[in-house]
């Protein structure tokens, strides 16, 4: 099963506590995941970040949303008890609650409607997700703007600034040498099809060779081919070939066969690359 909104955990929260006791949230998650029966697999699952699990975060927003109606309190850091308007709903709401129940308490309302407000136009809200899990909704898709906007914008730019990008990026990425080093091997004639050579490391133990393709179409198993046979004329052993486009299935399988060690990189990968190590005003100047 998926795990429930966290709309679902309202009600089976509030009977948990409804001994009026003051109740450990630690405790209390377990409990009510053993009572509405996840499995392993949906304890496991995470929110969209990786940093918190689903269905603990679920259930410290329902906490939240109980508290906002003041249908229960905190005593202490981590504890709840429910309230004396928590046991009157209770009494006379045992069957459902949701958000919507809770939008007659005037204090509920005023937090509720701040957030509302708060979001762009732009945002359609599903009252089933934590405002955690909307800002995430939110970020990942700005993120997925941002990679598209940046991959049209690198795919309009000249060979020679893609090649130079391509190093740029390698560098932000930890590898070692300099821009000007790697800089004199960009573009060189005679190369066989190398468009870079960069140092592994910093002391320049291996080198890795580059080579850029700023093309529409799939790369095939016949590109990747001279390529690795190009790195015999400068006897290194590894290459990363990065395009704006993807690659064949008979590319990614002739990778995986060969001794050398080469890495694909598609146009997806080098958005998601970009976005997460290079300066965009480097880039976008086109």
């Amino acid at each position: 099963m998926a795990v429930p909104d966290f709309q679902t955990w309202f009600l089976p929260l509030m009977k948990r506590i409804a001994d009026g006791n003051i109740h450990e949230m630690n405790a209390l998650r377990e409990e009510l995941a053993n009572e509405l029966g996840l499995s392993e697999e949906d304890r496991n699952e995470m929110l969209p970040s990786g940093k918190m699990n689903t269905y603990r975060n679920r259930i410290g927003w329902a906490r939240t949303y109980l508290k906002k109606a003041n249908l229960l309190t905190s005593p202490a850091r981590g504890t709840v008890q429910i309230t004396d308007r928590g046991k009157e709903i209770l009494a006379t709401n045992s069957q459902d609650l949701r958000v919507k129940d809770l939008k007659k308490y005037p204090e509920f309302l005023d937090f509720h409607t701040v957030k509302e407000k708060d979001n762009s136009n732009e945002v359609t809200e599903n009252e089933n997700e934590t405002p955690e899990e909307l800002l995430e909704r939110v970020h990942l898709s700005i993120r997925k703007q941002l990679e598209l906007d940046l991959l049209d914008r690198v795919k309009l730019s000249p060979p020679k600034f893609f090649e130079g990008l391509v190093v740029d990026l390698l560098l932000k990425m930890g590898y070692g040498g300099s821009r000007e080093d790697a800089g004199k091997t960009v573009g060189r004639s005679g190369d066989g099809g190398i468009d870079g050579v960069i140092n592994e490391d910093r002391l320049g133990l291996d080198v890795v060779c580059i080579q850029a393709k700023r093309w529409e179409n799939s790369v095939g198993r016949p590109i990747v081919q001279a390529f690795a046979g190009s790195l015999e004329g400068v006897r290194a052993k590894k290459g990363v070939l990065i395009t704006t486009s993807d690659f064949t299935k008979d590319a990614m399988e002739y990778v995986r066969q060969i001794e050398k060690r080469i890495v694909l990189v598609d146009g997806k990968t080098l958005a998601s690359l970009m976005v997460d190590n290079v300066r965009f005003p480097r880039l976008v100047v086109i």
